[in-house]
């Protein structure tokens, strides 16, 4: 079946100022500022392999794509119309070469992913928007159900793919909600950082700036020896810089 057949009505929206140009259909789950953001967000290079988990018809995994020449990137969509939508973009983008779709849940076996092509350790960067909604009053259309909706564990499901995709210190760079932000640490911390220990708040009275969470302090290295970082700090007398302030 078409993308065509499949939805009644396809639209063709133009993003990032017309440089990229999607059909998606009209109705159920369509590109926002979130896929825009997340492209954005993610830092990738000519020569580097990524991956877009859960990418629907393209929009972030293409929109990084067009800003990085020479980085190839895989789409990885559940729905197969949406696959289908995905990989027409990527040709009518003329991305063809560098951009590819395939048809696979996220939270399939390694050795699904890999008869796609999609090896353990082979990816230098996974990006993702995974659904982040309770499925309370669930839509009735399926592709903006599954895009919106979640069941407890999603994410640390998709985190899990992620970690297993990507290469050592390959980068994983997700969007959600800000009032779930401490599920991400839950997810993110046991697979790609060690456990905090302690968290330092900064608050400034009426101050309309936006939560900000900095990187963390690493203490010790992996033989337990102090970090330079951590000396300057606790034995030099120097700041730890909160926002520059």
């Amino acid at each position: 079946m078409t993308a065509q057949r499949a939805f009644s009505k396809i639209s063709e929206d133009a993003v990032l100022g017309g440089r990229l140009v999607l059909r998606q259909p009209r109705c159920g789950h369509r590109v926002g500022h979130d896929a825009i953001l997340l492209a954005a967000a993610t830092s990738a290079h000519a020569g580097e392999h990524a991956v877009d988990l859960g990418a629907g018809v393209g929009g972030a995994g293409l929109a990084l794509a067009r800003r990085v020449e020479g980085l190839a990137v895989t789409l990885v969509e559940i729905d197969p119309v949406l696959a289908e939508l995905a990989r027409e973009n990527a040709g009518r983008n003329g991305l063809a070469e560098r951009a590819r779709a395939v048809c696979a849940d996220v939270g399939a076996r390694s050795a699904a992913f890999a008869a796609l092509g999609l090896r353990a350790g082979a990816a230098d960067r996974v990006l993702m928007n995974p659904p982040f909604n309770a499925p309370t009053n669930p839509s009735p259309q399926r592709n903006r159900r599954l895009a919106h909706s979640t069941a407890q564990g999603t994410l640390g499901l998709w985190v899990r793919t992620a970690f297993r995709l990507l290469r050592p210190s390959g980068a994983l760079t997700l969007i959600w909600r800000a009032d779930g932000a401490a599920d991400v640490f839950a997810a993110i911390l046991p697979h790609f950082g060690a456990t905090a220990i302690r968290v330092l708040v900064r608050a400034v009275k009426a101050s309309r700036a936006p939560t900000t969470v900095l990187p963390g302090l690493l203490l010790a290295d992996a033989r337990g020896k102090p970090t330079e970082e951590a000396e300057a700090i606790l034995r030099g007398g120097a700041a730890l810089p909160m926002d520059g302030r």
